[in-house]
This record gives structure tokens, sequence and C-alpha cells, in this order.
């Protein structure tokens, strides 16, 4: 019996990881989750915004959820249609629910890249306020978060088979050259404690390499 046991321990043990690195399995509603979970729970006390590092304490007008890997992708990925349409699809209100996803920007640059593509520019376009870099349908992000982007749509290629939102070898040179610092640790694990799974690839940075 004590032998069983023992294995059953074991057996336990290896299902763990398999359970928490997964997908978002706890949220399937992106307005309700957008309302109660991230602007009522992970951002309830204020935070910075993404990209321009902006302290805030509350929403107010000037900031929106933003989607690391842009919802257009999604859909085009999933060809269910327009926004509308594709709210009745599971699958895209699943991915479109997931926190890990989601950060705070302001809604000026929201709307400016959210149907951009992710590029390295280089001096082809002068950087603004923020570090941000435009050009066409080009969006190149500040160094500072350059890990975080490539970290989190590596999560959604690998998560829910997404194609890369880019060219795969500018996030793989991303993830290398801004490693997961204190504050994308901090909100990695309160993503996770909220919508109970982890992103591997902040734990585990060389795990993109092999995707």
């Amino acid at each position: 019996m004590k032998t069983k046991n023992v294995v059953l321990v074991a057996l336990a043990a290896l299902l763990i990881p398999s359970l928490v690195i997964s997908q978002n399995t706890r949220f399937s509603d992106p307005d309700t989750v957008v309302k109660n979970e991230f602007w009522g729970n992970l951002y309830a006390q204020g935070g910075n915004s993404f990209f321009c590092d902006t302290p805030f304490k509350s929403k107010g007008f000037v900031l929106t959820e933003g989607y690391v890997y842009p919802l257009a992708e999604v859909r085009n990925a999933l060809g269910c249609g327009t926004s509308s349409q594709c709210d009745n699809d599971d699958r895209y209100r699943q991915i479109a629910s997931d926190l890990h996803n989601m950060v705070p920007v302001r809604s000026r640059i929201e709307m400016s890249r959210r149907n951009a593509i992710y590029e390295e520019l280089g001096n082809a376009s002068s950087p603004d306020e923020c570090g941000i870099r435009e050009s066409a349908q080009f969006f190149e992000p500040p160094q500072k978060v350059k890990g975080d982007i490539a970290r989190t749509v590596a999560y959604m290629v690998d998560t829910y088979d997404l194609p890369w939102a880019g060219a795969s070898r500018v996030f793989k040179s991303w993830n290398q050259i801004d490693p997961p610092d204190d504050r994308e640790l901090v909100r990695h694990r309160q993503v996770a404690d909220i919508q109970g799974n982890e992103n591997p690839f902040v734990l585990d940075p060389g795990r993109i390499e092999n995707l």
C-alpha cells in the first residue's frame, strides 16, 4: 500500500506542471474579464502603462486594455469573421479573455498599433517620447518591453496554435536582449494567481528557441 501511495504521489507531481502551465480555461467572457479581473483586480490599485511606463491610479479616459498579440490577428487566424461575429466563437472568447495577453496602454497608442506588425525598424524611424518607432504598418516597442512582448507572443503562438505576429527571429532576438525583470515576474505571478495558468516562456525564456 505504501509503495502504491508513493507511485500515486509521483504521478501527481508529474501532472501538476502540465495542469499549471496550460491555457486559460477559467475565463471566457472578455468584457467581464476586462472589467472585473483586469481593471477591477489586477490593476485595481493602479500601476504603470505598458509602453510608456507612466504611473496611473485608475483607468481614467486616457488608458485602455491593450492586447500584446492583437485580437485582429487572432480573428484572422481563426477565420471567425468580424469582431462581432467572433464574439460568438467560443475559442475566440477564451483567447480574448487571456490576461497574460492584456496590458494597460494609452488609448492613442493602442489605436495606432492594434493592426500593426511587430518589427525592428532601427534608424528607419525616429522614436517618440516613449521610445516607440512606427513606420507604415510596422511597430517597434521601447527597448524595456521588447522581451515582455516576445514572451507573450510566444505564449500565444504555443498555447493557442496561432501564427507569429511578425517574424519569429525578431521575437527571439527581443527575448535575448530583454530578459524577464522583477516587474515582469511580479505581474506574471499576479496573472497566474488570478487565471490559474503560467506563461512558461517567462519562467524559462530559453524555451522560445525551440518554438
